[in-house]
């Protein structure tokens, strides 16, 4: 009999990636799954073979928005004909976990990130306090728990105490790695790509500043984020809108077309907390599929790929005109052909899923 398995996250689902491969593989491997999220106006279609259930909130951030959510997620987990919870990132955890003492039933958690230490959170005192205090209170408890990288679970499991395990972000070995017709145009030009939340300290701001600089590129950010309407007016204010074009939000099973028309795939971030310092963006492993050179920020696990594969430069001076200098010179030297063959050989999400499907074995 097939064990039923509820995930939720605090997303509209379309464009998370992660959580897509996680519900696949799970259903995949004899789990019935149901996966639910929020319903935003703007949300787009979707279409999943497993079940899906977004509510519609009535806040959409702040306080408001995760006390909303977290409220109508306990009293939906509550009547949920469901074996077992799988809660990804802390801010679905209080009512993930009250949910699961409540009805007695196993709860698996997948950190995505170092939550109170992501920008929006960290640079603000009060919220990050509280947000630390629950991760200090229930992080203890967890049993069968899961991240992003060695580093974030390195962490957690010296300052907890307990055994996180990794399971990264990668693309499925089978992901194609060349789209058919190309979904954007760079119009004689070089094409510098950007995909992911287009959020604080994602250093999409660096490239627009050097832009000006980099008449024979076009830079495209596909995404949507806190900071997108900001980057918009700065890109409109400074006549640049032939130079940088923002697409928007992007279905996952869409975003493979942008991908491989890319010159350039952009990694930078602030080294604003741990969170980003440790990071490990799937949009570095999106990029080596498509064998497109990464230009990014030099952090611990970000190297640990990018310099080992040798599939893209590594920085950390962002000023315009060094940008601009690491970008020409990135489009005239030769792709390491051998560096991604190899890359993509040996990096897969059927490898990283067999972390995955143990820890949910251990709630059966």
């Amino acid at each position: 009999m097939e064990k039923r398995i509820s995930v939720f996250v605090t997303n509209d689902l379309v464009a998370d990636q992660r959580v897509h491969k996680v519900c696949r593989s799970l259903s995949q491997n004899g789990y019935r799954v149901k996966l639910i999220g929020r319903r935003l106006p703007e949300s787009k279609s979707l279409k999943r073979d497993y079940q899906t259930c977004r509510m519609r909130l009535l806040f959409r951030r702040s306080f408001f928005f995760y006390l909303e959510y977290n409220v109508r997620l306990f009293l939906y987990l509550l009547f949920d004909r469901t074996d077992m919870y799988l809660s990804n990132d802390t801010d679905t955890l209080p009512a993930g976990y009250l949910a699961a003492v409540v009805r007695r039933k196993p709860l698996i958690f997948d950190a995505h990130e170092m939550f109170p230490e992501t920008p929006e959170v960290a640079n603000r005192k009060l919220v990050k306090a509280v947000w630390t205090k629950i991760e200090d209170l229930l992080f203890p408890r967890l049993k069968n728990t899961y991240t992003v990288c060695r580093s974030i679970a390195d962490v957690y499991n010296q300052k907890y105490g307990i055994d996180m395990q990794v399971v990264r972000n990668i693309p499925l070995a089978d992901q194609e790695r060349v789209s058919g017709q190309p979904v954007i145009q760079g119009q004689g030009k070089k094409i510098i790509l950007y995909q992911g939340a287009v959020n604080t300290g994602r250093g999409i701001e660096w490239i627009i500043d050097a832009m000006p600089l980099l008449d024979e590129f076009v830079f495209y950010v596909v995404g949507d984020g806190d900071k997108l309407q900001e980057l918009k007016e700065t890109v409109h204010k400074r006549n640049l809108n032939n130079s940088v074009i923002f697409i928007g939000k992007v279905p996952f099973e869409q975003l493979s077309g942008y991908t491989a028309c890319a010159d350039i795939g952009v990694n930078l971030l602030e080294n604003a907390g741990l969170n980003y310092y440790y990071a490990l963006p799937n949009r570095i492993f999106d990029y080596m599929r498509k064998e497109v050179p990464v230009l990014s920020s030099d952090f611990p696990e970000i190297r640990k790929i990018v310099a080992h594969y040798g599939i893209g430069t590594l920085i950390d001076d962002y000023s315009p005109e060094f940008l601009a200098d690491t970008i020409r010179q990135m489009v005239t030297q030769e792709k390491n052909k051998e560096g991604f063959a190899r890359a993509n050989a040996e990096l897969s999400w059927e490898n990283e899923a067999q972390t995955l499907l143990k820890v949910v074995s251990n709630c059966d």
